[in-house]
């Protein structure tokens, strides 16, 4: 059984950072794509962040670029997604997710695995 959990979500004031952290069992780490998403209350999930398993990143979108970057420990098996500049707009929950099927990296159907998220709260 696959079991994706985040954590280091949290809440801080606008212009601070927070790293989130993912671990998976049930998979080989090594070998699988990687991608973050979140969602804000009556907003749809919006990728965020992806990385094959050989580090390959995907281009972030606008609303994250020069902001989030992901990166991956394949030896410690963890994902991570380092946020710095932190907006309001950011506040969501953050889901980690694996499994990819196929198709776009950042979009959500295209992932099997994921996370009960983890929330971040950003204050202005």
């Amino acid at each position: 059984q696959v079991q994706v959990v985040e954590t280091g979500g949290g809440t801080v004031q606008a212009g601070g950072s927070l790293t989130l952290s993912c671990q998976v069992s049930g998979l080989e780490f090594e070998t699988r794509r990687f991608a973050w998403f979140r969602q804000a209350p009556g907003k749809e999930r919006e990728g965020v962040a992806c990385i094959g398993w050989d580090s390959t990143i995907t281009p972030y979108p606008e609303s994250v670029q020069g902001r989030f970057t992901v990166s991956r420990d394949n030896a410690e098996k963890v994902l991570y997604l380092q946020m710095n500049n932190l907006k309001p707009e950011d506040t969501a929950k953050y889901y980690c997710v694996t499994g990819w099927s196929g198709g776009e990296f950042l979009s959500p159907e295209n992932y099997d695995y994921w996370g009960p998220g983890t929330q971040v709260t950003i204050s202005s």
